[in-house]
């Protein structure tokens, strides 16, 4: 049977609104009603429907593109992954903030349906939440954290274990880990990022400001700009206002899935009045203010 994309006519990095637009054409097209002396018109038509009922939903989407026709069974392969016991240091997994899980690491649907034929599928692993409060530094360059959880072979004992927390996360990611190589126990890292004093998050995108003298926001000139990884230079125009926004594009935060992948740092210009005045430069400004208020 053809895949989802191949019956609606599309390419795998098909937008929203194509999958729509193909979707009403095919529908049209292909409605029982208009080809009531088609055999197989009902089918095409049931397998257009469900097709167009996966690839219109984000989720349901991320679940096909990763697992194929096995995409219902998600949830459980997940499930599997975790109870063949990876290392925590060889995958993991977690969301973007909004409680949606990702996985980084990935088995195939046949290694999945091979543990439930061969009983690894069968036990469900318990599962273990920790808050973790990192920084927003951290949360651009990654961080490791060392806890102390019960072992399940000793009950009264605990282990301790180094947990890595990914370039990219927000509040409220779930980074998923396991205990150990062997073990059944998934432990979910609930994350918090303290708020920073320079810095604004929103999604990968940070927001800041920058102070620039008043001479400079005039005339236009180099202003130093601080970011995640250190200073980068800005050239404002001339006449640069007060409040204006400039965007420093790749220095915000990484894409948690994609490292290489970066957002954007926004810079808010916040002109610095001059003070202490000497006669001079207030002479000069009086000047100033004479030549603007008579035009000349």
């Amino acid at each position: 049977m053809d895949d989802f994309y191949t019956q609606l006519g599309l390419s795998r990095n098909a937008s929203e609104k194509e999958i729509r637009q193909a979707y009403r054409k095919l529908a049209r097209q292909h409605h029982p009603d208009v080809n009531s002396g088609d055999p197989g018109g009902e089918e095409k038509f049931k397998r257009i429907n469900e097709a167009y009922q996966v690839l219109s939903d984000a989720d349901k989407r991320r679940a096909y593109d990763k697992y194929g026709k096995d995409w219902k069974h998600a949830d459980q392969i997940k499930q599997s992954q975790a109870a063949r016991g990876h290392d925590y240091a060889g995958w993991f997994s977690g969301s973007r903030g909004n409680g949606e899980v990702f996985d980084l690491g990935g088995i195939s649907s046949n290694d999945f349906f091979s543990d439930l034929l061969s009983g690894f599928g069968a036990s469900r692993p318990s599962t273990v939440q920790y808050p973790v409060e990192i920084s927003l530094e951290e949360a651009y360059n990654g961080a490791l954290r060392h806890l102390e959880i019960p072992d399940r072979a000793h009950r009264s004992q605990t282990k301790k274990i180094e947990v890595k927390i990914p370039p990219g996360v927000d509040n409220g990611s779930r980074v998923h880990i396991t205990a150990g190589k062997g073990s059944t126990q998934n432990i979910y890292l609930q994350v918090t990022v303290r708020p920073h004093l320079r810095f604004r998050r929103e999604g990968s995108n940070l927001y800041t400001e920058v102070t620039v003298p008043v001479a400079d926001a005039v005339l236009g000139g180099e202003v130093a700009v601080t970011t995640l990884k250190g200073k980068v230079a800005l050239t404002l125009p001339s006449e640069t206002q007060n409040g204006q926004t400039f965007r420093l594009g790749g220095q915000g935060m990484p894409d948690l899935i994609n490292q290489d992948s970066k957002g954007d740092l926004y810079a808010t210009v916040k002109v610095v009045l001059p003070e202490g005045l000497t006669d001079k430069e207030r002479q000069l400004f009086n000047e100033l203010k004479e030549l603007r208020s008579t035009g000349r």
